[in-house]
């Protein structure tokens, strides 16, 4: 438009007036106004003049028809009943404020950029309003033609000629050859010629103002700027005669202003009109020199004559001379007088143009108008995208030469049958429906070998010279040039369906009626063929990077193609998702693109994802285009199948709100095509496309059509099955029903009746789809989401006002969809979490739905983001079970020392009560414990930014699994305690011998001192005399009482069975001591039936197997319990029992077995266990012998007896002796009680804590070192017994983290020098009476510093009486320098301490008499409940212990596990997640040697969640394992080699690693 800044200041001041200038010449843009902003969703009054645009334009973007009465500002009404607004002196104060809305549609033209031109002239005519045809500039001496506005403008209609064919014509309006009549007026024209037109062009009820007259609100005002703009619009018959006001399509151009302030408009509509109409009074002398200069005017020109009721006689002759001089007819003026009423006028008026129709020989369209208008010397809107024409051209030359499956063959291979083949395969690597007697795995491996083999044929193609011009069109720098390109492909690939595919679509049609299905289905897929789009140039793009990966050498070259797609779709294009035609996703290309995309917005891409769904045909895709103003393809043809994505920016002032930075919106084709329904794949293609878009959708709208019941009913059992879906894999997505063509003011309460039927067939079809998936506990259809039948239920009327194609978009339906829009987003603003998906989530999450969807299987749907969720949720109950663990252990401890330093002179039911009170504490303790880590899970699933609502269905699991922690807690302090008590009254026994024995070697020692006082010995005689005094006075110390330590065992073994009536096979048991000392050895008698010893040859090696590792097991239990330095505790045999029965119930092995095989098994353990219990009770008796403990302090006394005899100042000995012998045991027990939590945090807190972050990493790491060290016994060790080997890994792991940098020598330091305070502090305080006075400095106060000292420590250190009074044996020295000694004593302990520390290597030594076992401790972090799989024996994962179902990231080839396949004793090598997706079958003693469906495994072993493999990558860790292993493996089960297919050989070490990372998520 070649304004050429010769713009009038009337045209500035307007567009000031409006706030446009800056817009100035077409600057606005589309993409500002798609925005969501509150603005578009919120209406308010127009407040000032500046707000009147953006007003319009949005209700018009809504195709609200009431948009073009917003032009004036709201006011007062007493303002327009002011008697005085009717002096003329007054009247025009208000006229700045008062705005034609022809005025505010010729500025928004001028100032729109092309493509919104376009958009605003489409909705303009779905509108029914005229749209203009010749926009004028700044002065009416310069229009443009606007056809490229104008392009987007599809019609269809029905002549009367195809009227009993039901046929109809459909053509964009600009190409369409319709006679075309032109309607000006001359400057005296008292009639309103718009109005005229708007009666003419209407009938009966439906009349519409199609064009803007003076009786219109803002009609009257004076125009500014709109003067010589030509509008045009169009009457389409709709084939009824009675009906039609014309049989044949009519289009009608309206001149704004008169013909001399116009001529070049009017001289433009002259040539090219079929006829011209002018309206007149009058003719004035310039007038008729233009009228009169017309040439060939007899059938081309009508005269419209206002004959005034007194009517001057010299206008009339003016008319008749300039009539006469034209030779004008009398037919060809129209006369309206007086006593021609308008009805009657406008007959004569349509009766002329039908008349003009039937003679009218050849016509013109508005796109061949151009010449003429650059002949004229207006301006063609168009002009500037020549080059992006031909570029179009180019590319389709071909097309009408070729036919368009051939063309698409050649020009677009990629997309061909190779590309449809690769997702069948896709889909039966899933599923292996067609796999036949073959080995599945050696199936799946020919299935990679083919797909192998298509993706190398893909990336050899050459890329066609039709994709190489459309690239390179695509990558042209200049934004509109590119935009362009993309229109013209549109208009060139729409009139192409138009013109080629109608055939089809008929034949389609009569098809479908005859209900022939081959018939059906060839012509579908020929309708598929020959669609041709843009959409199909940017799949083959797609695919041309897809494949283009294959290789470094065209990767490079095509890396720039994601950029282009990412550009397209921040401009506003709908982007393919899910290709429909292959029913496949390019998912690298997808996943490029729109991460090219999140890193154009600087990574700020929260998604609210939104689609529609519904019937074919119901007005799913008009409703996204009204509620946003977008552009989705509206058509009655199924030409492309699939959904599409379309990306809206929020407004800045939204993205708070909506906590989002785009709506996504997603548009699919409808379900239930009326004429698909009897194809076979039909109900599944929908299936898997209603799954697939909920599931990625946050907003879901259901399109309803209440007639239709028995489409609609499909589409409610699809949809309440999709939902079903969701609910499993944890996505709660907000859904909305949308009822159309609901209108009157009472429908909200007439449809209370139909909400309630909805509601009882979704709950109806919700019960169907949850038998179909096995979920009997879905009754309803609120069971799978949050549905209430007001809230979620939307009324919408029809979307035209009267019949097609004359009808306007009902206002009432805009209004509705409008409101709808609103209450949805606010819906969205009230209830929007802060765990929003960004668009890596976005892919991640649309991975994973793709390929449940292609598995098939969503109850055992493991998701990568619900994975990664689930693994957060896992961290974090693993840190609070520490912190509850941690708490009750610091406590226990605590309660352990409160116990031993009881009084030891109390009764033995003193110390029972001190027990039960902190049995009761322990109880409160746990309680609180237990309820805040409670308050924890409540509260992190009350967080926002951790994706809850995905985990939500196993929050129930880990409440379980908090109760069974807080029980196993309770019951172990318990144990601890009464442990504690018991060792308390057997120690008390021994140091009431060593008591008793004490004073009597004190009495002694004394009496040799008196006897020896008034001699003179030396050294070696004084310790002659003590030698013999004291053999003399130990002789008779008695020892302690050994308990029958096997004969215990052995009962509590008779009272474990006293339920199951088999004592008398125990009672016949002579010593228990004696069984365990052989291998334990499987019978015939251990299994049941005769059926399953007939089997026993071929499973025994299994069973020999798990009663070792359960041995094995056990044993290692026991001699844990024996390392430490304490008595045996009959609850150590019941640990022991409940192990086994842990053991026995976690393995499918013993339901093989019976009574007998648990008798002998206990047996033998008992036995092993009754030997090393012994030994162990035998060693602690040893330990505490009363004359052994006299025998450590014979030195001590022999040292006293010599100083005091003679009078040697002792002080420092004694300091020393108390320090050694009462305080460094106390120090070394503070140190050995509080290094074991010391050991976890430290492992927990530092650089290797993700080791032990939650279990699935613990599994990886575990893995990735066996895969590095690469030894055959460790993975054996590991697959076969499991439990021992982390057990022993942990072990060796905490000893090399122990060792590094001294790690360990770091915290025992750090709690020496701790207690070392501690002790210095409470002897500074014991030094000093209550009053704070020194204590006084004599022997007697020695004694009161030991008991203050004891005092200030008895929470911290047990202080030994009988140490201290041996220690203290009459001491000579006085208070106050023996403290002093003391405190010198304390100096070098710690350094004697610090050294011993430093100079220890023995960190196994210390880990095994540590209480607390930071190995133990870790164990049950990363162990968990210890179930395996039933086939191939992977552990579970799943956090907690207390979970309904067991689950792994990766399963094993079942061989591994011992599987082997019964008929030929192979090991199987078939994957257990392979196994279950198929129709396999397995046996065992389980199904009783039954066959029984792998799919249907659940009906044995319902606790176990077998998940198909995220990748087939995933278990190329194990594949690869079995195959560099199978003969040792063979060897070592004692079976034949598995059959392993071919492609697994060629898995490198590499592969198998990046299996392992992808199957745990390893970034």
């Amino acid at each position: 438009m070649n304004t050429e800044g010769q713009e009038p200041a009337v045209l500035f001041q307007f567009l000031s007036k409006l706030g446009l200038k800056k817009f100035y010449p077409n600057k606005l843009t589309l993409r500002s106004l798609l925005e969501i902003k509150e603005s578009s969703i919120n209406e308010e009054a127009v407040i000032s003049l500046e707000e009147i645009p953006r007003c319009f334009l949005r209700k018009l973007f809504k195709i609200n028809a009431e948009c073009r009465n917003i032009t004036q500002l709201s006011k007062d009404q007493e303002e327009d009943d002011d008697l005085f607004s009717l002096d003329p002196y007054t009247s025009d104060d208000s006229a700045e404020n008062k705005i034609n809305p022809l005025d505010l549609i010729v500025a928004l033209f001028l100032c729109a950029d092309s493509f919104l031109q376009q958009e605003m002239a489409l909705k303009m005519s779905m509108c029914q309003f005229s749209v203009p045809l010749l926009l004028p500039h700044a002065t009416n001496s310069q229009s443009t033609l606007m056809l490229w506005a104008l392009r987007d403008i599809v019609k269809e209609w029905r002549p009367h000629e195809l009227s009993q064919s039901k046929g109809f014509v459909e053509n964009n309006i600009v190409q369409a050859n319709i006679p075309f009549y032109s309607f000006v007026r001359l400057k005296n024209c008292s009639l309103s010629k718009s109005q005229i037109l708007n009666h003419a062009l209407s009938h009966g009820q439906q009349h519409h103002n199609m064009f803007i007259h003076r009786d219109m609100e803002g009609g009257a005002h004076e125009r500014k700027v709109a003067n010589g703009l030509v509008e045009v619009c169009w009457y389409l018959p709709c084939g009824r005669e009675n009906l039609d006001i014309f049989p044949e399509p009519v289009a009608v151009a309206n001149l704004r202003g008169g013909i001399c302030e116009s001529l070049a408009q009017f001289t433009f509509l002259f040539q090219v009109s079929t006829a011209t109409f002018v309206f007149m009074d009058k003719v004035e002398t310039e007038e008729h020199e233009i009228l009169t200069s017309l040439q060939d005017v007899k059938s081309k020109l009508f005269f419209v004559v206002n004959r005034k009721e007194r009517g001057d006689e010299q206008d009339m002759r003016s008319v008749k001379t300039t009539m006469e001089e034209l030779d004008l007819p009398n037919s060809s003026v129209k006369i309206k007088n007086s006593s021609v009423n308008t009805a009657e006028f406008l007959k004569k008026l349509c009766g002329a143009i039908k008349t003009s129709q039937s003679d009218i020989k050849t016509t013109i369209s508005i796109e061949n108008m151009l010449e003429k208008a650059v002949e004229l010397g207006l301006s063609v809107d168009e002009s500037k995208t020549d080059e992006q024409k031909k570029a179009t051209e180019k590319i389709m030359g071909d097309i009408g030469v070729q036919t368009i499956p051939h063309y698409k063959k050649l020009q677009l291979p990629l997309q061909g049958e190779n590309w449809k083949r690769l997702s069948q395969l896709e889909k039966e690597e899933c599923r292996t429906k067609e796999a036949g007697d073959s080995s599945l795995e050696e199936y799946k491996s020919k299935i990679q070998m083919e797909k192998k083999e298509i993706r190398r044929k893909q990336s050899k193609q050459n890329m066609s010279e039709g994709m190489k011009s459309f690239i390179e069109a695509l990558s042209t720098s200049e934004k509109e040039k590119r935009d362009f390109f993309l229109k013209w492909m549109k208009f060139k690939f729409n009139r192409h369906s138009r013109e080629k595919l109608t055939k089809l679509r008929n034949e389609f049609k009569e098809q479908c009626e005859k209900k022939d299905v081959k018939e059906i289905a060839k012509l579908d897929q020929a309708l598929l063929d020959s669609s041709l789009g843009i959409e199909h140039y940017m799949r083959e793009m797609g695919l041309i990077y897809e494949f283009s990966l294959q290789s470094e050498d065209t990767a490079d070259k095509m890396s720039h193609l994601p950029g282009l797609a990412a550009d397209m779709l921040l401009d506003g294009y709908p982007s393919e998702l899910l290709d429909g035609d292959a029913s496949n996703i390019p998912e690298r290309w997808v996943t490029d693109v729109l991460m090219e995309l999140h890193r154009k917005v600087g990574e700020k891409s929260r998604l609210l994802v939104l689609t529609v769904l519904g019937v074919q045909s119901t007005g799913k895709s008009t409703l996204l285009n009204t509620m946003f103003g977008v552009q989705f393809p509206v058509s009655s043809g199924r030409c492309t199948r699939g959904a599409f994505m379309l990306f809206l920016r929020v407004g800045e002032d939204m993205q708070c709100k909506l906590n989002c930075d785009f709506i996504v919106l997603i548009d699919t084709e409808g379900l239930k095509a009326p004429q698909l329904a009897q194809l076979e794949d039909s109900y599944e293609h929908d299936n898997q496309l209603a799954t697939f878009v909920i599931g990625l959708s946050d907003v879901t709208i259901i399109n309803v059509a209440m007639e239709n019941s028995t489409e609609m009913k499909d589409v409610l059992q699809i949809t309440a099955h999709a939902f079903l879906r969701m609910k499993e894999i944890g996505k709660k997505p907000v859904c909305h029903f949308v009822h159309q063509n609901v209108g009157g003011v009472s429908a909200d309460t007439k449809n209370i009746t139909e909400r309630k039927q909805l509601l009882d067939q979704l709950n109806e079809m919700t019960k169907l789809a949850a038998e179909m998936e096995k979920q009997s506990s879905i009754k309803a259809f609120t069971d799978v989401l949050d549905y209430d039948m007001d809230k979620n239920n939307w009324n919408i009327p029809g979307l035209w006002h009267g019949i097609p194609p004359m009808a306007p978009v009902n206002t009432g339906y805009s209004e509705a969809v409008a409101d709808f829009k609103k209450n949805l987003l606010e819906t969205v603003k009230r209830d929007r979490s802060d765990d929003v998906s960004q668009i890596p989530e976005f892919l991640s999450w649309m991975k994973s739905l793709w390929r449940a969807v292609k598995y098939e299987n969503f109850i055992s749907y493991r998701n990568t983001l619900v994975a990664h969720a689930y693994d957060n949720l896992c961290k974090e109950f693993n840190e609070w079970e520490w912190e509850f663990r941690k708490e009750i252990l610091s406590w226990q401890t605590a309660a352990e020392l409160e116990i031993s330093n009881a009084d030891n002179e109390s009764q033995v039911e003193t110390w029972r009560g001190l027990v039960a009170k902190k049995i009761s504490e322990a109880s409160q303790k746990v309680e609180i414990q237990q309820t805040m880590m409670k308050k924890k899970l409540i509260n992190y699933y009350e967080r926002k930014d951790r994706r809850v609502k995905l985990i939500e269905k196993y929050k129930m699991d880990f409440h379980c699994s908090i109760n069974s922690l807080a029980n196993e807690i309770k019951h172990s302090v318990w144990t601890k305690l009464d442990c504690v008590l018991d060792l308390k009254i057997g120690l008390k026994k021994a140091q009431d011998i060593q008591g008793k024995y004490r004073s009597v070697i004190e009495e002694r020692v004394m009496k040799l001192l008196d006897d020896c006082k008034d001699s003179t010995m030396s050294d070696e005689q004084l310790t002659q005399e003590f030698e013999k005094m004291w053999a003399q006075a130990t002789v008779n110390i008695p020892g302690l009482t050994e308990q029958e330590i096997p004969a215990c065992i052995l009962n509590q073994l008779i009272k474990h069975f006293s339920n199951r009536n088999v004592n008398e096979k125990l009672q016949n048991i002579d010593k228990l001591k004696k069984i365990g000392k052989d291998k334990f050895k499987i019978t015939r008698h251990h299994v049941n039936s005769y059926k399953k010893k007939v089997k026993y040859t071929f499973s025994s090696g299994d069973l020999q197997s798990f009663a070792n590792s359960v041995i094995e097991i056990s044993t290692q239990f026991v001699l844990d319990k024996t390392k430490t330095n304490g008595d045996y505790h009959e609850s150590f045999t019941r640990d022991l029992l409940e192990k086994i029965d842990e053991s026995l119930k976690q393995s499918d092995k013993c339901s093989k077995t019976n009574t007998q095989f648990e008798i002998d098994l206990k047996l033998h353990i008992c036995g092993i266990a009754s030997r090393e219990f012994l030994k162990m009770h035998q060693t602690f008796l040893s330990e505490n012998d009363p004359r052994r403990q006299l025998e450590k302090y014979k030195t001590q006394y022999l040292s006293d007896f010599i100083d005091l005899y003679k009078k040697t100042d002792h002080c420092q000995r004694k300091a020393t002796d108390f320090v050694r012998l009462c305080i460094k045991p106390g120090v070394e027990e503070y140190i050995s009680r509080s290094l074991g939590i010391n050991i976890v945090d430290e492992i927990l807190t530092s650089c290797h804590s993700a080791e032990y972050s939650s279990r699935s990493f613990f599994q990886y790491n575990i893995q990735k070192e066996l895969l590095q060290k690469d030894d055959f016994e460790s993975f054996v060790r590991y697959i076969t017994k499991y439990g021992i080997y982390v057990k022993d890994w942990i072990f060796h792991d905490i000893l090399k983290k122990m060792s590094e940098g001294k790690t360990l020598f770091k915290l025992k330091n750090e709690n020496l020098q701790v207690i070392v305070r501690k002790i210095t502090g409470a002897l500074e305080q014991a030094s000093k009476g209550e009053d704070g006075v020194l204590l006084p400095d004599n022997q007697e106060s020695i004694t009161q510093l030991i008991n203050n000292m004891r005092r200030c420590l008895i929470k911290d250190i047990w202080i030994s009486e009988e140490a201290e009074k041996i220690s203290l044996f009459e001491i000579q020295s006085t208070c106050h320098p023996f403290t002093k000694s003391l405190s010198k004593s304390l100096s070098v302990l710690k350094e004697q301490l610090e050294e011993e520390f430093s100079n220890s290597e023995d960190i196994t030594d210390t880990l095994n008499k540590l209480p607390i076992k930071p190995q133990d401790e870790l164990f049950r972090r990363v162990f968990g409940c210890g179930q395996q799989c039933p086939f191939c024996k992977v552990p579970c994962e799943t956090g907690g212990k207390e979970h309904k179902k067991h689950h792994a990231a990766v399963h094993r080839p079942q061989g591994l596990g011992r599987y082997s396949i019964t008929d030929t004793q192979k090991l199987h090598a078939a994957l257990c997640t392979t196994d279950v997706q198929s129709e396999a079958t397995f046996r065992n003693t389980d199904t009783n040697w039954e066959r029984h469906p792998y799919k249907d495994y659940t009906k044995y072993y319902p606790d176990w969640l077998i998940s198909p493999d995220p990748t087939i990558e995933a278990s190329d860790y194990w594949k690869y394992v079995l195959v560099q292993y199978n003969d040792r493996f063979t060897e070592e089960y004692k079976a034949k080699p598995a059959d392993v297919p071919q492609a697994w050989r060629s898995i490198g070490k590499e592969e198998a690693l990046k299996g392992l990372k992808d199957a745990f998520n390893i970034k």
